[in-house]
C-alpha cells in the first residue's frame, strides 16, 4: 500500500483550500453579475414607467414574457421585478454616497471596478448610473430585506458593511434589523475621547451599543445580578454576537488579588482587533455614580496584573438596567479610566413565582429514586 508523506498531506490541504477559495470567488462574481443585471433592469423599468406612465400591469406582462423565454432562470416573478425596481430607486437616490463607499472598499480592484462601471452591463440609454460595486458584495435576498426595512441609504450601507465584515447570513441580518442595531450602534455614554488615543477611541466608541438587546435570555421579574450573569454566560454565543465582532470570552467572576483583599470581575473579554481587555460589570438596577469608581478600580487592576506591553489600555463597560445620561456623563468626567455605560433590554420576564413552580434537582432525583424502587 502506498504511503504518503506529510508533505503530500499538506499539499493536498493547500489544494483543497485553493479550490474552496476559487468557489467562493466564483460565487461572488456570479452574484455581482446578477445584481448588475438587476440594477440596469431596475433603471429601465423605472424610466419606462415614468416616461410612458406604465403601471404595474407592464411588470405582469414582462414577468410572463421573461419567464417564458428563460424558464431555467429564477428572479423574474412579478414580486421580484417590483423589488428590482425598488432596488435601483432606493440606492440611486443617494448614489454619490453608495459609489464613494464602494470605491473605498474596492481600491485593491480599482481597474476592474472602473471597467465594471464603464460597461454598465451594455446598457444603451447612456444615462444609467454605473453599478456601485459594493452592492455586489452581498446576496440579493439581503438587499430585499434592506430596501424593505431601512429608512435611508446610510442605514442600509451600515448593514452592508456589517454583512461584508462579519459574513452575516440572512437570518442574522434579520435578527439585527429586528433589534434596530443601526439606531443602537455607537450610542453608549463614554469618556473614550479623553481617555484613549486615536484611533482606539473612535473604534471603541463605534463598537459599543446602547441599549444591548438581551432577548435571548429568560429571567424571572425579580432577578438579581448573579442570575443575569448566569443567563449571559449560559448563552455566551448569543451574547458574543450581540457584543459584536472581535470579542473573545475570557471568563466570569475572575479573581483579582489586590493587597490583602480578593475581588471578582463579573465578566472579562479580550478584543482581538483593539488588542485590549474589556471588563464588563453588570447592574440589574439603575446606574449609580459609585458604579464608575468600582469599575475603574477593576480596569486598573487588569492593567496592572493582566495587560501585557503589547496590549492597549483596558476598557470598562458598565451594562445597567436604566441610567440618566447626564448623571452618567458627570460620573465619567471624574474617572481616570476609559469606561462606557450602556443599558440593556430584556423582552420577556417570567413571573416572580415561576422558579418555585419548577422542581428542583433534589426533587427530580427523589422522584427518580422512588420510581426505581417501585420497579424493583
Amino acid at each position: 500500500m502506498l504511503e504518503f508523506s506529510e508533505t503530500y498531506t499538506q499539499w493536498l490541504k493547500d489544494i483543497k483550500n485553493r479550490i474552496r477559495q476559487s468557489q467562493i470567488k466564483a460565487s461572488v462574481r456570479i452574484n455581482s453579475a446578477m445584481l448588475e443585471l438587476y440594477w440596469s433592469l431596475g433603471a429601465d423599468i423605472a424610466a419606462r414607467q415614468n416616461e410612458a406612465q406604465w403601471g404595474d400591469k407592464i411588470l405582469t406582462l414582462l414577468s410572463a414574457d421573461l419567464r417564458a423565454e428563460f424558464p431555467d432562470m429564477q428572479g423574474f416573478s412579478l414580486r421580484n421585478l417590483q423589488n428590482i425596481r425598488k432596488f435601483y430607486l432606493f440606492y440611486s437616490q443617494s448614489y454619490p454616497i453608495v459609489h464613494q463607499l464602494g470605491a473605498q472598499l474596492q481600491l485593491e480592484n480599482s481597474v476592474q471596478a472602473i471597467e465594471k462601471q464603464q460597461s454598465a452591463l451594455g446598457h444603451q440609454g447612456g444615462d444609467l448610473m454605473p453599478f456601485p460595486v459594493i452592492l455586489g458584495e452581498i446576496p440579493w435576498r439581503h438587499h430585499v430585506e434592506l430596501i424593505s426595512r431601512c429608512k435611508n441609504v446610510e442605514e442600509a450601507l451600515f448593514y452592508i458593511n456589517q454583512i461584508i465584515e462579519n459574513g452575516w447570513s440572512r437570518a442574522v441580518l434579520l435578527n439585527f434589523l429586528d433589534s434596530e442595531l443601526y439606531a443602537r450602534h455607537g450610542k453608549s455614554v463614554n469618556n473614550f475621547t479623553t481617555m484613549l488615543p486615536k484611533p482606539q477611541s473612535d473604534l471603541a466608541g463605534e463598537l459599543l451599543k446602547d441599549p444591548y438587546k438581551l432577548d435571548f435570555i429568560m429571567l424571572r421579574k425579580d432577578y438579581n445580578e448573579r442570575e443575569l450573569e448566569d443567563a449571559l454566560t449560559q448563552n455566551i454565543t448569543q451574547f458574543l454576537l450581540e457584543l459584536g465582532r472581535g470579542f473573545a470570552y475570557v471568563g466570569r467572576q475572575i479573581p483579582m488579588q489586590v493587597g490583602e483583599k480578593e475581588f471578582f470581575l463579573d465578566l472579562l473579554f479580550y478584543h482581538v482587533e483593539l488588542h485590549c481587555y474589556f471588563v464588563i460589570e453588570l447592574k440589574a438596577g439603575e446606574f449609580n455614580p459609585s458604579d464608575v469608581g468600582q469599575l475603574g478600580f477593576y480596569v486598573s487592576a487588569v492593567n496592572h496584573q493582566k495587560k501585557k506591553e503589547t496590549d492597549n489600555p483596558t476598557i470598562g463597560l458598565l451594562i445597567c438596567k436604566t441610567k440618566d445620561n447626564i448623571v452618567a456623563q458627570y460620573a465619567l468626567e471624574s474617572s481616570t479610566e476609559p469606561i462606557g455605560i450602556s443599558e440593556y433590554d430584556i423582552a420577556h420576564l417570567l413571573p416572580e413565582n415561576y422558579r418555585s413552580s419548577l422542581p428542583s434537582i433534589e426533587e427530580i432525583e427523589e422522584v427518580l429514586k422512588n420510581e426505581a424502587e417501585r420497579d424493583r
